[in-house]
Parts: C-alpha cells; structure tokens; sequence
C-alpha cells in the first residue's frame, strides 16, 4: 500500500461528533473567548502525541476553527504540523531540549489573513545524567575523525530540514523493536568524565540481528555509516516529523523506498559510538529532537 499523501488528517465521524457535541455544549470554544495572542493547550487524551510542553517535549495548541487548515511556524520560520478538520485545528510544536523554560511563541495565519503571534507556556523538567565509559578516540577526537564528523553534520544537517507536503494518517507509533529501555531521552551523558549533549532520542536493548521496524508509514530519506551513530536509517512520516534510528548492524533499505507500520528497515547493532548492541531510536518534529515515549501508547 502507498504512502498516505492525503492532504486532510482524517477523523473518525464518531471523534467529530463527540467534538461537534463538546463544542455545542460549551459554546465559547467557537468564539474568540482567549487573547488573540495567546493559545490553548489540547487536552483530550485521544490527540496523539502526548502532551507535554518541556524542554524536549511536545505541545499541542488549539487553533480553533476556520474552513481552511492555518499555516503555522517557529519564530525561526521552521514550519509546524497542522492536524484536526474545520471543527477545530491542532498545531503540534516539538520544543527543543534546549528551550528555555517560559513563554515561546509560534506564528500562525489562518483563511487567508493577517499573520498572528501565539504564545505558549514550557514548564521546566529535570532530566537525569548518565556517565558511560567509551574507547577514547571516541570521545578526544583526532584531526581526521573531527572533519569526518562535520562532514556528516553538514550532511545530517539537510536532513534533518526535510518538511514534506504528506500529513500523517496516525502519530500514534509502534516500538521499533522488543526490548527494555536501557537509555532514556534527555539523559546528561558524560562519556570519560566529559560532559555532552543531553541524549536525544530512546536505547532500547535487544541481540545483535533482532530486526527494526518501521513505526508508521514513512519514506527512506537517508542511510549511512555515521562516526557516532553507526549504520543509520532516517524516515520521512510528513509534516516535519522524522524518525532515525541508529547503531545498526545491517541496512535493509535504501533512499527512496516507502515502508508501511512494521516492515523492516534493519538490524540492532553496536557500531558508532556503543557500550553495547542496542538500538538509538530518535523522533524529530520541526527539527527539534522529541521524547518518542510521548508518541508510543502506554
């Protein structure tokens, strides 16, 4: 089955009925009760991803309602998902683990209007710290091992900034692969003693060879060898959202092919920067590296 290049999310007629009667009841939803510049958050706990506006989290803003669905971005001019039906429009903003706490703003235009500035609120969340022992030149890199480094960051760098036009039919994802959470997202790693970037997606444990899923449908938009990620595998969902998965021992597809939920991509391994066999699964939304717990059920 192709790749769902549908322009509209769907939603099931019992979910807008049940939004159509909330809306009916409650009245105020369908009128400008709130500050132009101000948005409000999603609630319903049938909205996927989870909800959780902090640093490395993911937001979910009410947009309300218009005929045509609004365009909305990051103060950077990075684009952001727009999902829901005439009904009521929900922007969906991965916030980076950077972020600082407080107010963050994006910009929306909805039916062809003036551009409006949004304002949303990050609460702070402590993270853990993780201290890991890796072969030294792993870590104090040398000349070469350096410029490889940012040839591929560069690299990376472009993928990482792919927005395509197809809108997901579901963000609710499966878990790439069995196994126990051996690392999870936003862990302070300090390898050797030596502080680094906060850990930016999930480790799952499982044998060299277990085989790695796709979680949603999605297209291959890069494979690779990477000095700290090992054999990789980077797909395409839509609408900003991207998933890469790392450390393989074997890739199973190339650029170009379209995966369906569950068909594999490839194969635990321990190359890159490892302790152990394991898979790094990363989920990025409108570039920004998001907790992929706050996409699976559970």
């Amino acid at each position: 089955m192709p790749f769902d290049h549908r322009p509209p999310f769907t939603v099931p007629d019992s979910a807008i009925a049940r939004r159509s009667a909330l809306l009916g009841a409650l009245g105020a939803l369908l009128l400008p009760t709130f500050p132009a510049h101000a948005a409000q958050p999603v609630t319903a706990p049938d909205v996927w991803p989870h909800s959780s506006a902090v640093p490395g989290g993911v937001a979910r803003l009410s947009l309300g309602p218009a005929a045509a669905r609004p365009s909305a971005r990051t103060e950077g001019d990075v684009p952001l998902m727009v999902i829901g039906d005439p009904i009521e429009w929900t922007v969906v903003v991965g916030i980076p683990l950077a972020a600082a706490v407080g107010n963050a703003r994006i910009r929306v235009r909805a039916d062809g209007g003036a551009e409006r500035s949004l304002a949303y609120a990050i609460a702070p969340k402590r993270y853990s710290e993780q201290r890991l022992k890796v072969a030294p030149g792993t870590v104090d890199l040398s000349a070469a091992d350096q410029a490889r480094y940012e040839r591929e960051r560069d690299h990376q760098a472009t993928v990482m900034a792919t927005f395509s036009d197809a809108l997901p039919a579901d963000l609710k994802m499966a878990v790439p692969v069995p196994g126990r959470r051996s690392s999870s997202f936003g862990l302070r790693r300090i390898f050797n003693g030596q502080a680094r970037n906060p850990h930016s997606g999930m480790d799952i444990a499982a044998g060299t060879g277990t085989p790695v899923r796709s979680p949603l449908p999605g297209r291959v938009i890069d494979t690779g060898d990477y000095f700290f990620n090992g054999g990789t595998v980077w797909l395409d969902h839509g609408r900003g959202l991207l998933t890469m998965y790392c450390h393989l021992s074997a890739i199973d597809v190339k650029v170009g092919d379209v995966l369906q939920t569950g068909d594999r991509l490839g194969a635990v391994g321990a190359t890159g920067r490892v302790t152990g066999p394991h898979l790094h699964w990363g989920v990025m939304l409108n570039r920004a590296m998001v907790d992929p717990a706050l996409f699976v059920t559970g």
